[in-house]
């Protein structure tokens, strides 16, 4: 799923696409807002909050400036095609939102979640409850901090996950992170250097947003296989001291327990069983303990 740095990226792509030009035609292809029409406002542009994407049209006559705001999820995606170009015709199914915009483009949202439409001037409604963003101009580290050691107990990646704490971070970062501060991701997070680890997370994510070559890259090689310190690595081993990393799977439908990478050697502290909510309906997957030897898995990024 695409994390905080994934969607600041995409914004600067639409913004590049989009800003300026007039939408002429919409079609809303959700329920919740099909007899919405985006004609004749313009395109503003487009910010971030943490995962989530919005995009702001200019005023009309009578009527405010609008945002819409949408979520990728695992499988969101948008395109911009030239004039006289369609998506495949597998892809149609998918498509969630069209713009015709004033040069003849088409634009395509495919597969959005969460889609909405408010007055600009209320995306609190839907936003407020989001902590501090690195990539956004109202970062507040120290909010942060504050936010993340409200409970001291909270294991360590479930805390970072947590959108309303800080805001961008996703499966990847939170292993990488608990990785690069040497304990277990089920560390409680007030064992560790709060203010420290935020500064951390804000700089990775900052660089991989903004660095060409960066993206996602947490050892400094962006060589395939070599990108990651434990994230992904059951088969390569620990890149720090070549010994095997363990993966736990992760609980379905629980945002607090992702899929989790990590090194015993090189992160001691508790396991899986000390993540939230394990119980006898929560246990770590069968030799989670040990590499696995199937094929590389996807990263699992929320």
């Amino acid at each position: 799923m695409p994390e905080g740095d994934s969607v600041w990226k995409l914004a600067r792509r639409l913004d590049r696409q989009l800003a300026g030009h007039t939408v002429v035609r919409s079609d809303f292809r959700t329920p919740a807002l099909a007899t919405r029409d985006l004609s004749g406002r313009e395109v503003l542009g487009h910010d971030t909050h943490g995962k989530h994407l919005l995009t702001r049209f200019g005023p009309m006559a009578g009527s405010p400036g609008a945002t819409l705001h949408s979520h990728l999820r695992m499988d969101g995606s948008w395109s911009t095609l030239a004039p006289g170009k369609r998506l495949p015709g597998a892809v149609q199914p998918h498509v969630r939102l069209v713009l015709g915009l004033d040069d003849g483009r088409t634009v395509h949202g495919i597969r959005l979640h969460d889609l909405a439409l408010v007055p600009t001037d209320r995306e609190g409604d839907l936003v407020g409850h989001l902590g501090p963003d690195p990539l956004r101009d109202d970062w507040d580290a120290e909010e942060a901090v504050r936010r993340l050691r409200r409970d001291p107990t909270t294991p360590l990646v479930t805390a970072l996950l947590d959108q309303r704490a800080m805001a961008g971070l996703g499966n990847l970062w939170v292993n990488e992170l608990a990785f690069l501060s040497g304990v277990s991701p089920w560390t409680a997070i007030g064992d560790v250097d709060v203010a420290h680890l935020v500064d951390r997370a804000a700089r990775m994510l900052r660089h991989s947003a903004t660095v060409e070559g960066a993206y996602q890259v947490t050892t400094g090689s962006s060589a395939r296989g070599d990108d990651h310190w434990v994230t992904g690595r059951q088969r390569q081993g620990c890149r720090r001291c070549g010994g095997p990393v363990s993966v736990s799977a992760e609980v379905p439908g629980d945002a607090a327990n992702r899929r989790t990478w990590w090194c015993r050697a090189c992160q001691p502290g508790p396991g899986p069983e000390a993540r939230v909510g394990a119980g006898p309906g929560v246990r770590p997957r069968a030799g989670a303990g040990r590499p696995r030897r199937s094929s590389r898995s996807s990263t699992g990024r929320p």
